[in-house]
């Protein structure tokens, strides 16, 4: 149960950040939030859940093959439970900042790249700073795996609105920040990544298992 709240936690507060700094208008400055906001999560969590706070992140670790499928089916639920709460919590505060709809993906086709390639990069840095045996008891995880996301962000925001994480995917949905009609770039693109990173997380580390 702690790795589960710990999971929801770390969620829920990555959702929130996104959800105020992005209605806030703060622009060039939220992915430097967002990432922030990440790596201080990861440092208070990972220790009890591995803090993956990202359903595909999840994926490419259940796929390296260092959780069980029903932990992993558990934390996916619990990371997007956490994102609906979040959303929520954001319509509470920004009600008149809440777009009344979604704008959808300029081209679906680069979101769809962008989200894959983000993903792939987050899930690949994870991997091998959080879960290989070369880098154990390391203390520089939780910066490099927030400023992978925060790198991204601004490299793939315009494109795709810089999710590379289902759970956030529905969050920012709910809050009318991303059109439902392209959640299937976020499925697909957030889970293709992840996979291929685990793909070659353990290509190259054929020792590692």
């Amino acid at each position: 149960m702690r790795k589960l709240i710990t999971e929801f936690i770390g969620t829920f507060f990555l959702v929130l950040v996104i959800g105020m700094v992005v209605t806030g208008g703060k622009g060039d400055f939220s992915p430097i939030a967002i990432g922030s906001v990440l790596m201080c999560m990861i440092f208070a969590g990972a220790h009890v859940s591995g803090a993956h706070y990202n359903p595909a992140v999840t994926l490419a670790v259940l796929l390296r093959g260092r959780m069980s499928l029903k932990e992993g089916t558990s934390y996916i639920i619990v990371q997007i439970i956490g994102a609906i709460v979040a959303a929520f919590i954001v319509k509470f505060f920004m009600p008149d900042k809440i777009p009344d709809s979604a704008t959808a993906m300029a081209n679906t086709a680069h979101g769809l790249i962008a989200e894959g390639l983000g993903t792939f990069a987050l899930a690949y840095v994870v991997l091998n700073v959080a879960t290989a045996k070369g880098t154990t008891g390391n203390m520089f995880y939780g910066l490099s795996i927030g400023f992978t996301v925060l790198s991204m962000a601004y490299a793939f925001g315009a494109l795709s609105g810089g999710a590379f994480n289902p759970a956030v995917a529905v969050g920012i949905s709910l809050m009318n920040l991303a059109s439902w009609s392209d959640f299937w770039v976020y499925l697909l693109g957030c889970f293709g990544g992840a996979a291929l990173a685990a793909l070659v997380f353990t290509t190259n580390n054929p020792e590692d298992k």
